[in-house]
């Protein structure tokens, strides 16, 4: 598998996001990981996960498996990206050394025979992973059947905004088939993307201000790590918030929590199973 990630990574088809992700574990503080603990609880609507079994599906920088534990779950995280397993092995040695109650591992939601091998579980979570795998559709079937009776499933999909997000795929492609052009793209997306927050706040005389708040209004991660990540991130699909819940009502799914984007970012979907299949 890793060497499957190479391939793609060196062919153009894939970003690294581990590599991205090792860089924010500099970042990582008390703070952000009670911003993430407090995401997890406030969309879950659940003060603890004690007793509960947790799947982190992509789980990145590991910043949201080891909120998941600290909340007491029991934790399992896995992820295609070999780097993103490394950073998510580093936080678990750095915070629940030799846990037996968090697992991780290297594999691939797309791969139908390692996830049946996990079993079932209280609480899913997959937030802003499945849209990169270059098969989402795919991979939100294959989840569906981790999910335990009355368990519940969290996940996060980029909002479709139509042509804008066509352009979008076009910048992404370009950042991984030309490493020469991955610093104008992310001067020229850094720009575009908060050049009116950070003139409000000159005009407001409090620079620097969205960026101190961006921690606590984005489940405690990093302003420049999500840039990098978001024009980076390819493989790249998106949704509209309708066709998410309409491909899970008709697996068996009720939704409880819908956190809608009608910009860039992701629409955010909590939702119960049933168990009846329409």
């Amino acid at each position: 598998m890793s060497r499957q990630h190479a391939s793609e990574v060196a062919s153009g088809a894939r970003f690294e996001f581990g590599r991205n992700w090792q860089r924010f574990l500099d970042e990582l503080d008390e703070q952000r990981l009670e911003e993430a603990e407090h995401s997890l609880t406030d969309m879950l609507e659940a003060a603890t996960l004690s007793g509960k079994r947790f799947l982190d599906i992509g789980s990145g920088s590991g910043l949201f498996s080891l909120a998941a534990r600290r909340l007491g779950a029991r934790v399992h995280s896995f992820d295609y990206d070999p780097h993103s397993v490394a950073c998510t092995r580093e936080l678990k040695r750095r915070f629940f050394p030799a846990d037996p109650d968090w697992s991780v591992e290297e594999g691939s939601v797309l791969d139908t025979r390692y996830l049946l091998s996990l079993g079932k579980f209280d609480v899913v979570y997959s937030w802003g992973v499945l849209h990169h795998t270059g098969q989402m559709w795919q991979a939100l079937e294959n989840i569906a059947p981790l999910v335990e009776e009355r368990g519940k499933l969290f996940i996060a999909i980029y909002n479709d905004q139509g042509g804008v997000s066509r352009r979008w795929f076009l910048v992404k492609r370009a950042y991984n088939h030309y490493p020469i052009l991955r610093y104008p793209l992310l001067a020229a997306s850094f720009w575009r993307l908060y050049w009116r927050p950070l003139l409000k706040d000159v005009l407001l005389l409090r620079p620097g201000y969205a960026f101190r708040a961006y921690r606590k209004n984005r489940r405690g991660m990093s302003p420049w790590r999500d840039l990098v990540d978001w024009v980076g991130g390819f493989p790249f699909e998106v949704a509209k918030a309708e066709q998410i819940f309409d491909f899970y009502r008709k697996r068996g799914f009720v939704l409880t929590r819908l956190v809608t984007d009608n910009n860039l970012g992701c629409n955010q979907f909590v939702l119960l199973r049933t168990g009846g299949i329409l």
